[in-house]
């Protein structure tokens, strides 16, 4: 019986996936065009399996030669004179599982080749008359790169001399990781490997501009998902109805191949096959409850890079808008750790499990860093009776808590923090039985909107700060908007006034605005 995969290599035998022939067919493409190229894509993100299935595909008209770094010392890439027998080691090794004669994959292994001034003679030797491609998994698996960005500069000069007619290499070349080669200097950097000396400049300005951009969408599409459900629920016959759980799935993952499988297998294994919406939330809460590679890896490099922690906490905790310009290397890192996308030329979080994960991560860092600023005392029990969740009087208490607390404090760090002090007065009381979100998508410097999912209800929150009373009856209609495209027919508005020397008292009380009902805190 098949099972659900989220670590390793997938086998269509053995797991169930989505059909990715599409992408492999576009792939191929490029491959058949004799093109060089870098598939860099986040930590699980499907790369190794992608790769696996395109070798599979090609190997009926090419030599294809699958290495990865995975494993391998830094000493092999300490100098030319380790890299290369390295190098045709494993080559020699890949080809014997290949068609490829063993005299051929003997042919490879020449103890002579030390230098990429030899190896660049070796390989027009060997891939005279054949069409060889070369796939390189985990390139960036080495922290000493400059051995290896040599070796993709040789490999360039090799490429141009061959379309000039004058040399014999590789027909195709694909490299696979998370970092970009042209991202690798920005890594060197980080880990303060790189001198900035006007050789290495040169060197790693353009180690690969001959590679053509890869622009294939490597997620998974609502209806990807539906060929893997298709499979699960034909051998399990659960009567869940597929196109509504793929949706749903979507929905928090946006298609990122890890969360996708996990959820399912959350499903499949832990929560008694209940494929339903209430099962995918359920899953969801599974997920961000566990400590597991892909968030480590997150937060590592939130530490890691201290500016594009700031860029994620100034989107997704202060609402602030930031243009999404690929160019710049924060954002540029950020996607490339498959945390930030672009959502109509702003800065966004990728998927809603990213935003409840780093959203929870940040108002604890950020809580610990001012514990003394804290609204606590209530209790998960104060405001949850018989199961549900009751919104209005977890508000009432925020307000008094609130006044009573930062009644005479500074404006400006109230500004700041007001969104934080109320995401770190709600996380703990839903903490368990349900979870929150951030909609990006709605957020900006003026609103922020929340919902939250708890049992079987739902609550749309929407946070403002004060911008006068003739805003008011806009932020009803922008709350309402908002409901309506969640299908709520109540809605909460918690307003920030700032202003000094104003009344401090909260007001707090139900309204109706176009036959809704809408439950206005101003504090």
């Amino acid at each position: 019986m098949r099972k659900f995969n989220t670590t390793g290599l997938c086998v269509p035998e053995k797991h169930y996936m989505v059909d990715i022939s599409n992408k492999v067919d576009q792939i191929k493409e490029l491959v058949d065009d004799q093109c060089y190229f870098t598939i860099n894509r986040a930590r699980q993100y499907g790369k190794t399996t992608t790769l696996a299935f395109l070798e599979n595909i090609l190997k009926n008209e090419y030599i294809t030669i699958s290495i990865s770094f995975e494993g391998i010392g830094d000493g092999s890439f300490e100098s030319q004179e380790s890299f290369c027998p390295m190098l045709l080691r494993r080559i020699s090794k890949a080809l014997d599982f290949t068609p490829a004669s063993k005299m051929y994959a003997q042919e490879w292994l020449n103890k002579g080749v030390s230098s990429f001034e030899l190896l660049s003679d070796h390989i027009t030797r060997v891939c005279k008359g054949k069409k060889i491609v070369l796939m390189i998994d985990e390139i960036d698996k080495t922290s000493n790169n400059r051995v290896f960005v040599h070796f993709l500069g040789m490999l360039r000069d090799k490429f141009l001399a061959r379309n000039n007619g004058r040399d014999y290499t590789f027909h195709s070349v694909i490299l696979a990781g998370v970092y970009d080669i042209k991202n690798i200097k920005l890594k060197m950097v980080n880990e303060g490997s790189y001198t900035h000396a006007p050789e290495e400049n040169k060197l790693y300005n353009s180690p690969w501009n001959i590679a053509v951009s890869f622009e294939i969408d490597m997620s998974f599409s609502p209806t990807e998902i539906v060929t893997m459900l298709t499979g699960y629920e034909s051998d399990h016959n659960t009567g869940m109805n597929i196109p509504h759980i793929a949706e749903e799935i979507h929905n928090y993952t946006s298609g990122y191949p890890f969360l996708v499988s996990r959820i399912c297998q959350c499903l499949d294994k832990n929560l008694d096959k209940n494929w339903t919406t209430d099962g995918v939330q359920e899953a969801v809460k599974i997920i961000l409850d566990e400590q597991n590679t892909l968030f480590d890896d997150i937060f590592k490099n939130l530490e890691a890079y201290k500016d594009l922690y700031d860029l994620v906490y100034s989107v997704l905790i202060m609402g602030q808008q930031r243009d999404f310009v690929i160019h710049h290397p924060l954002i540029q890192f950020g996607v490339m750790f498959g945390f930030l996308k672009n959502n109509n030329r702003k800065v966004a979080i990728s998927n809603k499990i990213f935003e409840v994960a780093m959203s929870n991560y940040l108002i604890t860092e950020e809580s610990l860093r001012n514990s003394d600023k804290q609204i606590t005392g209530v209790l998960p029990y104060d405001v949850v009776q018989n199961g549900k969740f009751d919104m209005e009087l977890c508000l009432r208490k925020f307000a008094e808590h609130y006044t009573e607390l930062f009644h005479e404090h500074d404006a400006k760090f109230l500004e700041k923090h007001g969104r934080l002090l109320f995401l770190s007065y709600l996380k703990p009381l839903i903490n368990g039985k349900g979870f929150y979100h951030i909609e990006s998508q709605f957020t900006d410097l003026r609103r922020m909107d929340i919902v939250v999912d708890f049992g079987q209800e739902q609550y749309i929150i929407e946070l403002k700060l004060w911008h006068g009373e003739k805003y008011k009856q806009e932020a009803y209609q922008q709350l309402l908007g908002y409901m309506a495209s969640k299908n709520a027919h109540t809605g909460y508005l918690l307003t920030f006034d700032f202003r000094k020397g104003q009344n401090k008292q909260p007001s707090v009380g139900w309204v109706v605005f176009e036959e809704k009902r809408i439950f206005d805190v101003v504090i």
